[in-house]
């Protein structure tokens, strides 16, 4: 009887929504992996709910137990931020973690000035700044994705709230405490990016990928780029057995069509211009994070169609 597959939950960034994840929701489940996006206290349908970051933790262990216990944990920006504490925090619930687009130190002075600017400015607005926001979807991301994050609301007034929160993370500690794999997906345009040295290195299983000509949300700009990376970290933690968190390095990849579990269904197929190969680095020695360690996503040509991600035979 084969083993059930390790499920996967999806946890937000700052303002948005579960909402957010359709297009990774939709290839996980052909894919035939078990998968949830939770909101986080002060977002979508909690909206009503403030957010503490005990809280936000707390969202995320109750939906992995949800989920029967352990779970590959996947956030961006903010929900990046909580992930990597939550694996820090509870360990036995975290097969594998996609840190993604959370490679930068929450800085005090940085964190309480977006702060002041929410709770000063933007709260004042009659609108509380969601023309503001909405100029800014428009402008960086693509219509599909910006419907998708519109989907679940936008939490105008959770900003403050959780600027104030986030000065308690300590991702660079969290990140030491954790012993199963961590990919760190950053867009190669993300102002988020400004650690990601520290943050590997600080990894015990680190691998550090750079989706090119994707910002901020990459999830959301390269739609089928970031699910093609995470189909990989899954298939990685596969092949590392029932505890995913055994170092496998010396055993070689797989490469070639029909010898990875994303191909046998015909989700990625290994050609050069569309599948992204994390390139690791990552064991505690910043020094040995050199630029070669770091590869990113080959560019593709066109357009990203998600239907190449589906349908499996």
């Amino acid at each position: 009887m084969a083993a059930r597959p390790t499920p996967v939950l999806l946890v937000h960034g700052l303002r948005t929504s579960r909402t957010m994840w359709r297009a990774q929701l939709e290839s996980l489940e052909r894919a035939g992996r078990p998968a949830v996006a939770i909101d986080l206290p002060g977002h979508g349908e909690r909206i009503a709910e403030t957010f503490i970051w005990d809280g936000a933790i707390a969202a995320v262990r109750d939906a992995v137990d949800a989920l029967g216990g352990r779970a590959v944990v996947v956030g961006l920006s903010l929900g990046g931020y909580v992930a990597i504490a939550h694996a820090a925090r509870h360990p036995e619930q975290v097969v594998g973690l996609v840190a993604a687009a959370c490679s930068t130190r929450p800085r005090p002075v940085v964190v309480r000035a977006w702060g002041a600017l929410a709770d000063g400015f933007f709260a004042r607005l009659p609108d509380r700044g969601a023309a503001v926001n909405q100029a800014l979807v428009d402008r960086v991301l693509p219509p599909q994705g910006a419907l998708d994050v519109a989907a679940g609301g936008f939490a105008y007034d959770v900003v403050g709230q959780a600027m104030r929160a986030v000065r308690a993370a300590d991702p660079i500690a969290d990140l030491a405490r954790v012993e199963v794999p961590v990919w760190l997906v950053n867009g190669r345009y993300d102002h988020f990016r400004g650690d990601e040295r520290r943050f590997l290195a600080a990894c015990r299983d680190g691998h550090l990928v750079v989706v090119p000509g994707a910002t901020h949300l990459v999830s959301l700009v390269r739609p089928v780029r970031f699910t093609r990376v995470l189909l990989e970290a899954l298939a990685d933690l596969d092949d590392r057995g029932p505890g995913g968190g055994a170092d496998r390095s010396d055993v070689p990849r797989r490469e070639g069509p029909g010898a990875h579990p994303a191909d046998d269904p015909g989700l990625v197929g290994h050609h050069d211009h569309v599948v992204a190969e994390p390139l690791e680095g990552g064991r505690g020695d910043a020094a040995r994070v050199a630029a070669p360690e770091v590869e990113p996503v080959p560019v593709e040509d066109g357009t990203e169609p998600l239907h190449d991600l589906a349908h499996p035979t």
